[in-house]
This record gives structure tokens, C-alpha cells and sequence, in this order.
């Protein structure tokens, strides 16, 4: 079976791919012009160039394939010109759905993310049902990315055979960028976490996740969404299983989110003058206020998802961090 792979050479889609590959797919990339592809150099798959702002492009990698499994998304907590985010997230989205169904593709998977998901008023986990709206959408990310599945849901709605799959924050190997989840284990083992703001998370092992993409590929119900996630940890928690694995002491002093705002008002500023993206956002200090904590029961039951602790997660992201030098090795 030809299957294609959007995001391939970034790090969901690497473990999607791999996945597959082992699985026995053959796998088509598609891969962005000058994008790294450090993370598919040592697979055999066919790259094919291409962009989700590009349809000719999205057209000419789905013709001859079988499946698709579209993990690409823009994955910006802020950028200088939003309008680039839903160009990708949400309107290349709905176009590549459009190019598979007259590709004759028979079973789509789509990456959503938990950012689609609504809060529940005792913090206790969300799961696929907890209503949400547009409005409750924090920043242009979350904002994209429930426009984009809802216009998924809706080329279901009309027959097209869609999967939806909702991961939490994936950790774990080749995440080379690398993401906002990511980036928390490189600057506690560098020194750059002598603080910590109060609110929580759910961390997902990738290969789990990748896993996960493939049992609702096989099993899914068309139109239905699955959370792919794992445990449900403080941001004080995961600080403490990093110290743990690093031997650096966890930090011990808590800052109020309102403190941290006008940080981040700064750090956005400076990065509309320098181009460079800031590593603290209005955004991301909004969205902190409420622990970000979800429920993967659906996938467990009708998919048979599976999941390893957040500790071991934590030590593979760590391990690679280390081998590819984003991290000094231990002593």
C-alpha cells in the first residue's frame, strides 16, 4: 500500500513514518523545498516536493496513493504574520483533503491536536466530548487548528473517510527543532529553568502517539475523533522527573502567571524587531492558567491504545538530546 506522509521530516511524522514503514506501507514524503530532512535520511521512502500553500503540489502527491496520514501543521505559538498559520493549518488542510478524495484515497488519518479540546470547570481530564468552541481557542495556533478540523469533520460529514486523531504533547526522539514541549527538557538540563509557573500537562512518548496514528488507521471509525495521550503531570511534576534522569535540582521557586505577562509583552516585541521567535509568549502564558490535562480512554477501548509513563518519555527525549548535542552529556 503507497501511503502518504505530510510532516514526515519533522518529528510526530518521523515516528508516523517509521510506523508505517514497519508495518509494511510504502511510504511517499512530502517535504517542503530546503526543509531538513535529517529525520527521514535513514528511511526508504519517496520524497516528494511539496507544500500544504501549494495545491498543484498536494495534488501531484496524492495521485497513485492509497492512504494518507496529513501530521504537517504550522506549530507556531506566535509568528509575526498569523494569516500564515491558517493558510496552512486550516485552508491547506481542507485543500489536501479535497486532492486525496479525488485521488480515490480510500482511509485518511488527520492529526488535530488536544488544543481543539474544551477545559473542564474542575481541571479534571477533557476527553473527546467536552465542547469547545472557537471562542474559547487561545492564540492563532489553537485558533487554526480548530478551524481545520472542523472543516475535516465536515468533508467527513459529505463521505470523505477521515480519522481524526488528537495527540497531547508529544516528547521523546528527534525533535529537532525543537518543540515548545521539547524545549522544556533542553533548558531545565541547561540552567535556563531556575523558576516554574503552576499548571500541568499530559505527556505522550511519540512512538506511542505514532502508534496510536496507525491503530486508527486500522480500526477508527470514520469521522470519529481519538486522543492520543498518555500521563497527566504538573509543570512542577515533569521539572521533578527531569531532575531525577539529570541530576539537576528541580527549581523550587513558583511565579505568578501575572508576573510572567509582561515578560512575554517584551519578548514579543523584540521579536517583531529581531525576527527571532520569543521563548515566552502572551499566548502560552494565557494558556498556562488552566492545567492542560486529557483522557485517552476512547482510543484505549475501541482502539486498543497502549501508552508507557511519562518517566520513560522523558528519558528518551532526554538521551537524544544529549547524543545530538542540544544538551551537554553527563558527566
Amino acid at each position: 500500500m503507497t501511503t502518504l506522509v505530510t510532516g514526515a521530516t519533522g518529528f510526530l511524522g518521523s515516528a508516523v513514518a517509521r510506523r508505517l514503514l514497519a508495518a509494511g506501507h510504502d511510504v511517499r514524503v512530502l517535504a517542503r523545498p530546503g526543509t531538513r530532512r535529517d529525520n527521514v535520511a535513514d528511511l526508504k521512502v519517496a520524497c516528494v516536493e511539496g507544500d500544504l500553500t501549494d495545491s498543484a503540489s498536494l495534488e501531484r502527491a496524492c495521485k497513485g496513493c492509497e492512504a494518507l496520514f496529513h501530521v504537517a501543521a504550522d506549530y507556531r505559538l506566535w509568528v509575526p504574520k498569523p494569516e500564515t498559520i491558517y493558510r496552512a493549518n486550516v485552508e491547506g488542510s481542507r485543500v489536501l483533503m479535497r486532492a486525496a478524495g479525488e485521488a480515490g484515497i480510500t482511509r485518511i488519518v488527520y492529526t488535530s491536536s488536544v488544543a481543539t479540546l474544551g477545559h473542564r470547570a474542575d481541571d479534571s481530564p477533557a476527553d473527546e466530548a467536552t465542547p469547545s468552541t472557537v471562542g474559547d481557542m487561545i492564540g492563532h495556533y489553537k485558533r487554526s487548528k480548530f478551524l481545520a478540523e472542523e472543516a475535516v469533520q465536515a468533508l467527513a460529514a459529505e463521505g470523505l473517510p477521515v480519522v481524526i486523531v488528537n495527540p497531547s504533547a508529544p516528547i521523546g526522539p528527534r525533535d529537532i527543532k525543537p518543540t515548545p514541549t521539547g524545549r522544556i527538557v533542553v533548558d531545565f538540563v541547561a540552567g535556563r529553568m531556575p523558576a516554574y509557573v503552576d499548571t500541568g500537562l499530559n505527556i505522550v512518548h511519540v512512538d506511542d502517539c505514532a502508534a496510536g496514528h496507525l491503530l486508527a488507521f486500522e480500526r477508527g471509525q470514520v469521522g470519529q475523533r481519538y486522543i492520543l495521550g498518555g500521563d497527566n503531570l504538573t509543570l512542577r511534576g515533569i521539572l521533578e522527573l527531569l531532575s531525577g534522569l539529570s541530576g539537576r535540582p528541580a527549581p523550587t521557586l513558583r511565579l505568578p502567571h501575572g508576573l510572567i505577562m509582561p515578560v512575554a509583552h517584551a519578548a514579543e516585541l523584540w521579536g517583531r524587531l529581531s525576527g527571532a521567535e520569543p521563548r515566552v509568549t502572551a499566548d502560552s502564558v494565557r494558556m498556562a492558567r488552566r492545567p492542560m490535562y486529557f483522557s485517552s480512554a476512547r482510543a484505549e477501548r475501541e482502539l486498543g491504545y497502549r501508552s508507557r509513563p511519562a518517566l520513560e518519555a522523558l528519558a528518551d527525549a532526554l538521551a537524544w538530546f544529549r547524543a545530538h548535542g542540544y544538551v551537554a552529556k553527563a558527566a
